[in-house]
This record gives structure tokens, C-alpha cells and sequence, in this order.
């Protein structure tokens, strides 16, 4: 199975899980890379070198992702050399990636000093040029107040950038960003949500990357690993989503590739929960109301966010249908049961049994007894099909042994 997925929208689309807030949707990230893009024209970059630069400008904070105390660091102009953690972070997740692991370097860089007073110990030329670049386009990002005219702001923005030129930023790179910013198009495209659209529309003149199912799986991993680290309660919750739902596709007689892709699914089905702060998710008591509501959103974002990458419409239903019941008094969508196909069903046993088998922040863990019997309960209240849970329960120590959690009988 190939996904014939124009880069660029993959990438837009990850990026705009980081960008999720209680708020909605953000764009600093997709500011970034649009600034970066600018440099990278500016000093004369390939297409092929832009194309990396734009990626990791997308993908840069994507280590503070699932801690909201870092990402408020981020969001602050002062010089904090206390902030590489999320770096260090945003490395080791892509490292290894067969398909992203060229962006894991210049990530890791992002922040650190022209002069070399960073961790690293690197200095001038000796950084990456692409983090070079991202450093600067983030920070100008940074002070751009959108409560304000954009024009009126240029001039601090631009001073406040030269007053850390030669120890924070690459000179030349500050001195190529005040010749064309002179431009006040530059400075109106930023404020314009309209072209935003435009601007990715235009590099999708880099073409489609050819992506088989397992690169999917891959770059599906790492985001979940993402997603996980949302809650201490929750280090394995999305991978053992993924595993279950795939068992419980074979047994039902998916192919393999249609397995492979529920576990995509799996992978990605709280990619909304990075909307959802910390304290709520790992709270040891009941949710107020408004808490409740705002973790209620979580399978909309997922489905939005996923939504956007070619090929995968039904990969987004069965990874954000996962809160929907047959009685329709799901959320966030309230589905009907007629509408509700097997693959989100499939997801939503997988991730009931799941989280029942973890251990969450206001109870342990709970016997193979006590999940049955909740379980079963959900059945007959129309919430989860019976089918799959009997799938499910028939084969329960080969689904035991492959979760990585003990249950006890």
C-alpha cells in the first residue's frame, strides 16, 4: 500500500498538532517556516535544501510538544538558555527515522548560540545552517504581537533581532533579514491568514513523497511517543491502542496492509490530546465540567489534523471515531451506529480495554475481572460492539501477553 502524499501537507499537517492549544489552533510553527523560506530564498538555497528547512521549521518545537511548561518558555523572547531539553527531545524522536531523520540535526540546533555559549559547545559555521536560520525565524515569530498592526511593529522587531546579532544569531543571516525586510510585503504576508494557504500551496512544487505504508507506521510512531509523554499515566497508552486494534483487525479478517493501517490509527488516535493541558490529563480526582469539555475535544482535532493528508480519510475516522458509541450519545461527531464503521469500532474497544488496563491518576490498575465486567456493561448499554469485545476476550492471553502491562485475574 502507497500513500501518494504531497510532503508538504503531511508535514503542515503535523505540524498543526503542535500547535494545538485549550484554545484551538495556533501558527507559529507554520510562521516560522514561512520567514525560514524567506532567509532560505534570500541567501540562495536550493529547492532541494529549502525543502529540509521548511520540514524542520515545521516539526522544530515538536519536543516540547507534550509538556505546556516548556512550551511557555518557547513563547518568551529572553534569551533562556534553559530550554534544550525540548531539543535534545526533538532529536532522539527522529534520529532513527528513516524518513524524517534528516530534520533530527538541525532541530537540535535550533537554539543554540552563534557564539557557543549553548550546551553543544558548536559556534559559527560549525551549526547547522538550517538551524541557523530556524533560530532566527522563531524568535522574530516570537515578537510579532497579533493584536497590533504589523507594519507599526517592524521597526522594534527588527531592533530587538540586532541587539542579539553575533552572540545569539548568525550576523549575516540578521543582516540578509534587514535588507528584505525592508519589504513591506514580507511583513504583511505574516499577518495574512489568507496566504498562508498560499504559501503552502506554492512549495508543493517540491512534489509528492512516495510513502509506503510502513514509512506511515514509522513517522505515526513517533508522534505517538509524542502523545504519550501528554501524562506520566500514559507511556504506552497510544502503542497499545495500536496493537490491540491490529490484533483484533487480523482475527476479523482485515488484510495485512489494512491492519497495518488500523494501527495507524491507533497510533493517532489522541493526537488531540496534545490540546489538552497536563494538570487536566493526570488530575487525581473528578473533572470539573469545563475540564471535561475541553478533553472532549480531543478526537475533533485528531480527525481535522488527519483529515488534511492525502489518503488517509479513512484512517482519520477510524482514529478520531474512538469516543463515539452505537446508542449516537458519543462525542464529538455523535455518530449514528449505521454510519459507524468496523475499523472505528475496532479502535474503540481497543482503546476502552486499554485504558482500563493502565493505570490512571485517580485509580490502579484493574483485574482481568473487573475490565470484563465493565466491558460487558458497555455492551449492553449500546456503547462498544459485542462482537468485537467477544473477539477480544476469546483472546485474551495472546492480547495480555502483547500489552505491556500485567493484569492481574
Amino acid at each position: 500500500m502507497l500513500y501518494d502524499i504531497h510532503p508538504i501537507n503531511l508535514f503542515k499537517a503535523l505540524s498543526s498538532a503542535l500547535e494545538l492549544s485549550n484554545g484551538g489552533l495556533a501558527n507559529h510553527h507554520w510562521r516560522t517556516a514561512m520567514i525560514s523560506n524567506r532567509i532560505g530564498e534570500a541567501i540562495g538555497m536550493d529547492e532541494g535544501q529549502r525543502q529540509i528547512l521548511i520540514y524542520a521549521a515545521l516539526l522544530h518545537d515538536l519536543g516540547a510538544a507534550a509538556r505546556w511548561e516548556e512550551r511557555d518558555k518557547l513563547h518568551q523572547f529572553e534569551v533562556n538558555k534553559d530550554i534544550y531539553a525540548h531539543t535534545e527531545l526533538g532529536y532522539y524522536l527522529l534520529k532513527d527515522s528513516p524518513k524524517l531523520g534528516m530534520l533530527a540535526k538541525p532541530i537540535r540546533h535550533h537554539h543554540d548560540f552563534w557564539d557557543g555559549s549553548s550546551p553543544s559547545r558548536l559556534s559559527g559555521d560549525e551549526l547547522p545552517l538550517i538551524s541557523r536560520i530556524i533560530n532566527v525565524a522563531d524568535r522574530l515569530e516570537i515578537l510579532i504581537d497579533d493584536q497590533e498592526y504589523i507594519l507599526a511593529q517592524k521597526t522594534d522587531i527588527l531592533a530587538s533581532m540586532r541587539k542579539l546579532g553575533g552572540t545569539y544569531f548568525d550576523p549575516a543571516i540578521i543582516q540578509t533579514l534587514q535588507s528584505f525586510s525592508r519589504q513591506e510585503s514580507f511583513w504583511l504576508d505574516l499577518a495574512d491568514l489568507n496566504y498562508v494557504q498560499r504559501f503552502f500551496e506554492k512549495i508543493n512544487r517540491y512534489g509528492h513523497m512516495r510513502l509506503n505504508v510502513d514509512d506511515v507506521l514509522d513517522i505515526a510512531g513517533i508522534f505517538a511517543n509524542i502523545i504519550d509523554h501528554t501524562s506520566s499515566f500514559t507511556g504506552r497508552h497510544s502503542r497499545n491502542v495500536a496493537a490491540v486494534s491490529s490484533f483484533l483487525a487480523t482475527i476479523r479478517g482485515y488484510s495485512e496492509d489494512e491492519c497495518k493501517a488500523i494501527r495507524i490509527a491507533g497510533l493517532l488516535h489522541d493526537l488531540g490530546k496534545l490540546a489538552v493541558p497536563n494538570q487536566i490529563l493526570e488530575k487525581p480526582g473528578k473533572l470539573a465540567e469545563r475540564e471535561f469539555a475541553l478533553i472532549k475535544q480531543h478526537p475533533y482535532f485528531t480527525y481535522r489534523i488527519l483529515e488534511q493528508i492525502d489518503g488517509f480519510a479513512v484512517i482519520a475516522e477510524w482514529a478520531a471515531y474512538h469516543h463515539e458509541t452505537l446508542d449516537g450519545a458519543g462525542y464529538p461527531f455523535r455518530i449514528k451506529e449505521s454510519q459507524l464503521k468496523s475499523g472505528s469500532r475496532i479502535v474503540a474497544v481497543a482503546d476502552v480495554f486499554a485504558a482500563l488496563i493502565e493505570r490512571r491518576s485517580y485509580r490502579g490498575v484493574l483485574s482481568h475481572c473487573e475490565v470484563k465486567n465493565i466491558m460487558c456493561s458497555m455492551v449492553d448499554n449500546r456503547k462498544i460492539d459485542g462482537a468485537i469485545v467477544q473477539n477480544l476476550f476469546e483472546h485474551f492471553d495472546c492480547i495480555s501477553d502483547m500489552v505491556d502491562i500485567k493484569i492481574y485475574a
